[in-house]
């Protein structure tokens, strides 16, 4: 039975009411955080006006203040910021939704002058601002306000959006505007495309910065940021209109033949029924021409194969999944290039994938393409005869590998741990001892399953090595005892 000295809410609520004030008096004196929960709390219990007020008075505050809020302090301006999205959300927002709203965008408003007055290079205000970015959309359908009045207060926000905070808005709020809505934010937008910034006089020009390139200047910024908006908002408005070719008119003729971009236009040109076109645009993208350059541009390629199989060229997809498998082992394309083959056939596939990854450039991506199949008799192979060629920098890659390979085959499994205690003893990596050390523990306990160490050390000789090159490493052996 529990106990009834346990903190839940039954046991707590057997103090009685009077009993549980007192304490949260007492417990919250001088706690201002606490003591505002509170008061939200007696707010939204007297009305939902009333905590709506409470919700605007708090707004007002954080966007009155004017001083900086450094590493430390920033998660608890993050957790303040989050309570009052929070109420919106869960508790005014099921009252009136348009008062949410209203307070919504009041609650976005405060993400500039707030990132102007902090640091938060660990990211935690800026998720709670596109997570209530995200609200916003929910409430909007719900509030169900004029598609035009929301369209314009969009785009007056997307003006606005100078550190990301409205980023993905247009999709956000696409199911309350509507296409009334949308066509009216489009036409904000295309008058925002014919009214460049101003250029002042040369000897009005406010200077802001200096570049490899000349000075920069306040108006050139300015006119660069309406250009993205301009930009970015018609492709988002495109892409929900279904609209390729309006998509595709906002990207420079130089920036189509990107890889990546060229994959874009080509998924959407697809999309559309147009797979013809897709695979002119992929055909014209220029790939780098760099010295080594092998990895394939997956999403390049993986938009060729798409259309390609559009287009009933079945044979030629697989080329293009059997070239990405052997330029980057990618276990991906090679699943589903057998996945295609007919029965048997993959069988002899296979084989001949796990022979060509055993000579793969990279002795690393080898392992790691083997264990991960998994292959594990051709992934200790490789090990045995390539010990001595293994990156024990990247430890990442062969702790797991190590882990698969130890209970059928210890001896490889030893010499990739072997690798990475080698190379922080050498290198002498002292962050990496406590790892190191635990290393050379797992060797001794794979040991007496390994009948036959061959041309490698025996676990004892490999210590007594590691004594004799390293013994002065005292912290390392420190933590071995």
């Amino acid at each position: 039975m529990p106990s009834k000295r346990t903190l839940n809410a039954k046991n707590l609520k057997a103090l009685g009411a009077e009993r549980l004030a007192a304490l949260l008096i007492e417990l919250t004196s001088g706690d201002v955080e606490a003591k505002r929960r509170l008061r939200l709390e007696l707010a939204g219990a007297e009305s939902p006006s009333a905590l709506a007020g409470e919700v605007r008075k708090r707004l007002g505050a954080i966007g009155r203040s004017r001083s900086f809020v450094d590493w430390h302090r920033i998660r608890k301006l993050a957790k303040d910021l989050d309570t009052q999205r929070r109420t919106i959300t869960e508790q005014i927002a099921k009252a009136d939704a348009g008062e949410a709203l209203e307070l919504m965008w009041r609650f976005m408003a405060l993400a500039s002058p707030v990132f102007e007055r902090c640091d938060d290079s660990n990211g935690v205000v800026s998720d709670v601002f596109h997570t209530a970015c995200s609200d916003l959309g929910d409430i909007a359908r719900t509030a169900a306000p004029d598609p035009a009045a929301l369209a314009d207060r969009a785009f007056e926000a997307l003006r606005q959006s100078h550190y990301g905070q409205f980023d993905d808005l247009i999709q956000i709020l696409a199911p309350a505007l509507g296409a009334k809505g949308l066509e009216r934010l489009k036409q904000r937008v295309l008058e925002l495309s014919e009214t460049p910034v101003r250029r002042p006089a040369d000897k009005d020009r406010i200077r802001i910065g200096i570049s490899s390139s000349g000075p920069i200047y306040e108006d050139e910024l300015a006119e660069r940021a309406r250009q993205r908006i301009v930009r970015e908002a018609l492709m988002d408005i495109a892409d929900i209109q279904e609209d390729v070719d309006a998509f595709i008119g906002q990207i420079d003729e130089d920036i189509r033949k990107a890889p990546g971009v060229a994959a874009d236009i080509a998924s959407r040109l697809l999309a559309a029924g147009r797979a013809g076109e897709a695979l002119q645009a992929l055909d014209a993208a220029v790939h780098p021409n760099l010295p080594g350059l092998v990895w394939p541009v997956f999403d390049w390629e993986d938009a060729r194969i798409e259309v390609l199989e559009a287009l009933e060229r079945p044979d030629e997809a697989q080329a293009v999944r059997w070239r990405c498998f052997e330029r980057s082992l990618s276990i991906a394309h090679l699943r589903a290039y057998l996945k295609k083959l007919p029965d048997f056939e993959d069988m002899e596939a296979e084989e001949k994938a796990l022979d060509y990854a055993r000579s793969f450039r990279s002795r690393l991506g080898a392992l790691w393409f083997l264990v991960s199949w998994p292959a594990l008799d051709r992934a200790s192979a490789l090990v045995l005869a390539h010990a001595n060629d293994l990156d024990g920098n990247a430890y990442d890659l062969l702790v797991p590998a190590a882990n698969a390979l130890a209970e059928r085959y210890p001896l490889a499994a030893t010499l990739v741990l072997r690798a990475m205690i080698d190379f922080a003893l050498t290198e002498s990596r002292s962050s990496r001892y406590r790892h190191a050390a635990r290393h050379l523990l797992e060797c001794a306990s794979l040991s007496p399953a390994i009948e036959d160490f061959g041309p490698h050390e025996t676990h004892d000789d490999y210590v007594e090595r590691l004594k004799a090159e390293h013994g002065r490493k005292r912290s390392f052996w420190d933590r071995v005892g």
